[in-house]
This record gives C-alpha cells, structure tokens and sequence, in this order.
C-alpha cells in the first residue's frame, strides 16, 4: 500500500495507529481512498479466511531505473536539471516528504515478508523529513557538479488540492519488529540516481 491513507495528517510524524485525514470528496479521493479500501480489504479477506497477510505502508521511493515522466517528483527534478530546465514547485516549496532509496525499501519489504508480524499494517519509509524547496536546492546542486552544467532556478505553480503539507513516517514499529532501518543517506542516493539518468541519457 502506501503512505496516501494518511491523507494530510494533523499527526506528525505518522505511526501505523494513525487513522489518516483524508478527503474523499476531492481530486485526490480515488487515490487516497484507493489504498485505504485495499488495506480494508486485505484485513477482511484475513478475518473471512483466516489467511496471513502481510501490509507495508511504504514512503517515497526512488533511485536508478526511475522512468523520467512517471510523475514523481524526483524523477521529474532530476530530469528537468539534467535537461537544462527550471524546476517546478506547487506551492511554496514547504510542503516536507521523505525519500527513500530503492535498495532500503526492497530490504524493508523483504523485513516483513519474512517476519511474523502481521497485526497490521508497517510503516516502510526513510524518517529523515526535507521540504521540496530543499529537494529541489539538493538536486540542482547535485546535478550541476555531476555535469558542470550552470544550475537552473525553480518555478513555482499554484498548490495542488488536498496536497499533503507534511509527509514522515514514524518507523518506530519497523526497527522493533523487522530489526530494519534505512541506510542510505539521501545525498548518495540522488548522487547514484542522478548518474543512472546521465548514463541512460
């Protein structure tokens, strides 16, 4: 599943017991509420069968591979500075997530699936917390000393609807009962990304 049950939380950072402040009546409400009944329905399909599930609520993932117009907002970074182009922002850049590399999800999600903990659902994310204004200043940076390209500026848009202001998860659930915590700093991450892009373009 993923971090989108719990809407834009009035919780901070957000642990499994958080119930979410979801809008479903909006132009986010399939999405949010599209990972919300699959939650449901998976501890229903548990209760009526008596089957072991497994559910991991699982941040902002990125690294290598990444296609450029997937729509997440590192990829479309990266693309746009390595490009030559200004960065777009929604709003005014202090929205906050957190990323996660690839490599640290993929062991997480194997955590679980080999554990036998399957009270509910586990948080998969990095708690390291940065505003988009911050990601975009990271990759910008980044991109301009991996290339020695001038780096763009950023533009800025009007904020989406129901777009979540704050984004961290709370993995405290994940370090008790998978012994999993993420290991890759957010600066090699991009830096391995970003090499990816270049050579793939």
């Amino acid at each position: 599943m993923k971090t989108e049950v719990y809407g834009d939380p009035t919780v901070h950072p957000q642990p499994e017991s958080y119930w979410g402040n979801v809008n479903s009546f909006g132009p986010r409400a399939c999405y949010d509420e599209g990972k919300r009944v699959a939650e449901a329905l998976c501890y229903a399909y548990r209760e009526q069968h008596n089957v072991d599930i497994r559910i991991a609520r699982i941040f902002n993932t990125y690294g290598p591979r990444m296609r450029a117009s997937d729509g997440r907002v590192v990829a479309s970074f990266i693309t746009s500075a390595l490009a030559g182009e200004d960065l777009t922002i929604n709003g005014d850049g202090t929205a906050t997530r957190s990323f996660q590399y690839v490599t640290d999800c993929t062991h997480g999600l194997y955590s679980l699936m080999q554990s036998d903990y399957s009270k509910g659902p586990v948080n998969i994310g990095n708690d390291g917390e940065v505003t988009i204004q911050e990601l975009a200043e990271n990759v910008i940076g980044l991109v301009s000393r991996m290339t020695g390209r001038p780096p763009v500026s950023v533009a800025y848009l009007p904020a989406l609807v129901d777009d979540p202001t704050v984004r961290r998860p709370d993995i405290t659930l994940a370090k008790e009962v998978l012994r999993w915590a993420p290991v890759v700093q957010m600066e090699e991450g991009f830096r391995r990304t970003i090499e990816w892009h270049i050579n793939e373009g």
